[in-house]
């Protein structure tokens, strides 16, 4: 009776795959962003005179959004750079290609929990506005991190106010409901 090795070979590196995989998973979890803030709808006048165009260019209250949250020790572990990027993209419901929305940030603290050794959180970035793409994400800012991490760290960010332009509003476009929907993801630098 002859024994495949080659099997239980492939059978062993699955089953190390799938341990890697849990391991890895585990230390990815825990890192959070909140966003709070409200719905902006952009008050358009009404054209009065034949020949004129809108302004174009429109922007929102300073505090439109906040964003917060918490970046775990596990997480600060595995930052290469030192620093976690958020980034920002847009999903739209209806839209025109013709309208380009842009973001940039204001204030926003960091502190830092648990033991760690000369540890210092900085939030770089994102404070002239950045264009906001559709379906593929770009950096908006980050959170730089460097120290000696010690036990229970993490790094919790707030008070981060976002304000939101839009461009390109124009008499050529349709008139109708223009919707979309900013999302911010975070991770590795």
């Amino acid at each position: 009776m002859k024994i495949n090795t080659h099997f239980f070979k492939e059978i062993y590196f699955k089953i190390y795959i799938c341990f890697i995989l849990v391991i890895v998973t585990n230390y990815m979890k825990g890192q959070t962003i909140n966003v709070g803030g409200s719905n902006w709808t952009v008050s358009v006048p009404a054209i009065t005179e034949a020949g004129t165009n809108y302004a174009g260019t429109y922007e929102s209250a300073t505090n439109l959004y906040t964003l917060s949250g918490t970046l775990p020790g596990s997480f600060l572990n595995l930052l290469t750079s030192g620093a976690a990027r958020i980034s920002v993209h847009h999903t739209p419901t209806t839209w025109n290609s013709n309208l380009h929305l842009y973001t940039k940030r204001s204030g926003g603290t960091t502190n830092i929990s648990g033991l760690c050794l000369g540890c210092t959180a900085t939030i770089n970035g994102g404070t002239t506005y950045v264009e906001i793409p559709q379906a593929v994400a770009t950096a908006f800012f980050t959170i730089n991190f460097s120290g000696i991490l010690g036990l229970g760290n993490s790094v919790t960010f707030s008070g981060i106010n976002g304000q939101v332009q839009i461009s390109g509003v124009s008499v050529t476009i349709p008139a109708t409901t223009y919707a979309t929907q900013i999302v911010f993801t975070i991770g590795p630098n």
